[in-house]
């Protein structure tokens, strides 16, 4: 198929290279196009804009930065429904975003007869670059069964949550469960280091036990070995977190733990860690210890 792909951060161009790999052509785009070499050197076909990807795409999947990264490449003057010939029938977003913002691709693209769906994944860059992604979907039955084969090729847990916005808020969920986690992961082995305990050790073997995540299986060892390489920015983190307090006070909510977290990734910022992993929230954690 020719399919369309908008975005080739950390997380995107992994994704775009199993789709390609799988024998289909892309049409790309991306702000700095030299995140797409890789790509283009294995014959994607590089567009000059999101419309000009919608013209010559079935298919389109994006997956940007941020919440106005997304509104421009869908609603902006050179945008996805900018296109005044559109040969793609089906948008699917990747970007965790504001589940209105999904609602409302979602509702401009019935218009222009297309379906849209909402689809962001967890799985950080090693599952995309596994292709075992998770990732919730929201939308249209039949428009989730229609990409269901281009999504296995990225994730291996795929689930349709219903209908638009609902894949956002499930990844919102997500991302509030490994706020909580991420803490506890940190404290943890900032206690080990202080008590001398070795950290690897400990990470083996508490791993297998009711103390076992995910994080503390790929996180914890990048941590115990000091790297702070992005698998998901800190930067990126504090904006989902943000949409989660967010989606919160809609529902009338208060979560002082999110809040917590995102006092302590503001912090890290602080640090010089915006494009840091998420781990480095070890480092704002030493620095609140070491102020005392």
């Amino acid at each position: 198929m020719n399919i369309g792909w908008i975005g080739t951060g950390i997380m995107g161009a992994a994704m775009a290279a199993r789709v390609q790999a799988a024998g289909h052509t892309l049409h790309i785009f991306n702000r700095t196009r030299a995140k797409t070499e890789p790509l283009l050197a294995r014959g994607a076909q590089w567009c000059t804009n999101p419309a000009a990807v919608a013209q010559a795409s079935e298919i389109i999947f994006t997956i940007v930065g941020f919440p106005a990264d997304v509104e421009k490449t869908y609603f902006g003057a050179h945008g996805i429904f900018a296109a005044g010939k559109s040969a793609a029938t089906l948008v699917v977003d990747m970007t965790t975003s504001p589940p209105e913002l999904a609602r409302r691709i979602a509702a401009a693209a019935a218009e222009r007869g297309m379906a849209a769906l909402d689809a962001p994944v967890t799985g950080g860059d090693i599952g995309a670059r596994e292709g075992t992604l998770t990732i919730m979907v929201g939308g249209d039955a039949a428009a989730c069964e229609r990409a269901l084969p281009l999504l296995r090729l990225m994730g291996k847990n795929i689930e349709r949550v219903g209908g638009p916005g609902a894949g956002q808020q499930a990844k919102l969920v997500n991302q509030i469960l490994i706020a909580g986690t991420m803490i506890g992961l940190c404290e943890a082995l900032l206690v080990a280091a202080r008590a001398g305990l070795d950290q690897t050790q400990l990470i083996n073997l508490l791993g297998a036990g009711a103390a076992g995540s995910w994080a503390l299986q790929r996180l914890g060892p990048r941590l115990a070995r000091g790297d702070f390489a992005p698998g998901f920015m800190v930067e990126h983190f504090l904006k989902d977190l943000g949409l989660a307090l967010h989606e919160a006070r809609a529902l009338d909510l208060k979560l002082p733990g999110v809040e917590l977290a995102q006092q302590l990734y503001e912090k890290a910022r602080a640090l010089g860690h915006a494009r840091s992993g998420t781990q480095s929230l070890i480092l704002a954690l030493e620095a609140l210890n070491a102020a005392r």
